[in-house]
C-alpha cells in the first residue's frame, strides 16, 4: 500500500471541505481506497489529507492529477499555499 501524503493551508476549512468532498467519485475512480482528512488543534486552516492507493505505481499517477487539479482556478481561490504532495510507502499498519 501507498499514500499520498498532502499538507494545505486553506482560506476556511469549511468552504475547503465542501469544495474538497465534490471530488469523491473523482478519487474513487483514480484507485483511492480510503482517506483521512485532519486539521491542526491551534489552526483549523492547516489541513493534512493522506490519501491511500494499492500501489506507489497508482499513488504516483494520482500526485500528477492533483497538481492539475490545484492548477484550477477553483482551486487556487480555496488554497493560501500547499506541500508538494509526497508518496509513502506503507510499511507497517495496525488497528488497535
Amino acid at each position: 500500500m501507498a499514500t499520498v501524503h498532502v499538507e494545505n493551508h486553506v482560506r476556511d476549512f469549511d468552504t475547503w471541505k465542501e469544495v474538497f468532498d465534490k471530488f469523491e467519485a473523482f478519487r474513487a475512480e483514480q484507485g483511492v481506497r480510503s482517506y483521512r482528512v485532519s486539521r491542526q488543534v491551534e489552526d483549523p486552516d492547516q489541513v493534512t489529507v493522506d490519501l491511500d492507493f494499492d500501489s506507489v505505481e497508482d499513488a504516483t499517477a494520482f500526485r500528477g492529477a492533483l497538481e492539475k487539479i490545484w492548477a484550477t482556478p477553483q482551486s487556487r481561490e480555496h488554497l493560501v499555499s500547499h506541500e508538494a504532495p509526497r508518496i509513502l510507502e506503507v510499511v507497517d499498519a495496525r488497528t488497535f
